[in-house]
């Protein structure tokens, strides 16, 4: 079986301004401080399975209202309406201070477990607002994968077998409260690598959840069973691979015999 090397990111880490642009935010302080300028907790979660797993973190401490980091450039919500409107160099500069690096960083961590011939495992760590207009969101833990994608499908499934099993309590829910397949960090490197190769997945936790005392056990609980759904997933995906390179061999034989 192929190796894994397992990489942990969070995009949403903290709401830090740079002092260039602080001015922009002067009358938001409240709004920083929300989930809509970053994610609450996800940090410290991300930290904890870092160390549980004995794996690099990424992380990026600036507001997702100086600039998305968990959005594409072609993305019209890479910008905020504070930053929107902010002339092109300006926004140009933003990208090169504090948005490139994070995603460098990690595009190069993922090429380095690549060249090395391993299967890179992303899980992008995020946190979410237990209400949102209204709505309260009916969930402790989102797995938001691919559905497109057999591998993640497999590790999603896998990792929801052992939470059940292991911390029965928790409302864990596939692709929710987002859809895996929209953009960000983890679908834009599924595009640029075969699930052979690359496996991403967003990890989305109740804010609630991890403001309460004893977080902690839910965050080792997320990494134990994480560790064990990466061989049953794995497996799942080479049997995947074998069953789609067979297709291709049949197809190519039959089209063979066609022109034969």
């Amino acid at each position: 079986m192929r190796r894994v090397a397992l990489i942990l990111t969070c995009e949403h880490a903290g709401n830090r301004l740079p002092r260039r642009y602080a001015g922009l935010f002067r009358a938001d302080q409240a709004l920083l401080d929300s989930h809509r300028g970053w994610d609450p907790g996800a940090l410290q979660l991300a930290r904890l399975l870092s160390r549980e797993l004995d794996t690099p973190l990424f992380s990026t401490p600036w507001s997702r209202l100086l600039v998305e980091a968990n959005r594409s450039l072609h993305n019209p919500r890479l910008w905020s309406a504070r930053t929107r409107a902010l002339p092109a160099l300006e926004r140009q500069r933003i990208l090169d201070r504090y948005w490139h690096p994070h995603r460098r960083a990690v595009e190069e961590k993922v090429a380095s477990v690549l060249r090395e011939g391993a299967c890179a495992v992303h899980v992008a760590v995020h946190s979410f607002t237990p209400r949102l207009g209204g709505e309260v969101r009916k969930a402790d833990v989102g797995l938001l994968y691919d559905s497109r994608r057999p591998g993640e499908t497999a590790l999603a499934r896998h990792w929801r077998a052992g939470l059940r099993s292991t911390a029965p309590h928790l409302r864990v829910r596939y692709n929710y409260p987002y859809r895996g397949s929209s953009d960000g960090l983890t679908t834009s490197l599924s595009r640029q690598h075969p699930q052979q190769a690359y496996l991403g997945l967003e990890l989305e936790v109740n804010q609630a959840l991890l403001s309460r005392p004893g977080w902690q056990s839910v965050g080792r609980a997320l990494a134990s069973t994480l560790l064990q759904a990466l061989n049953p997933a794995l497996a799942g995906r080479q049997q995947s691979a074998r069953i789609l390179a067979s297709r291709s061999r049949s197809q190519r034989t039959h089209a063979t015999g066609r022109r034969g």
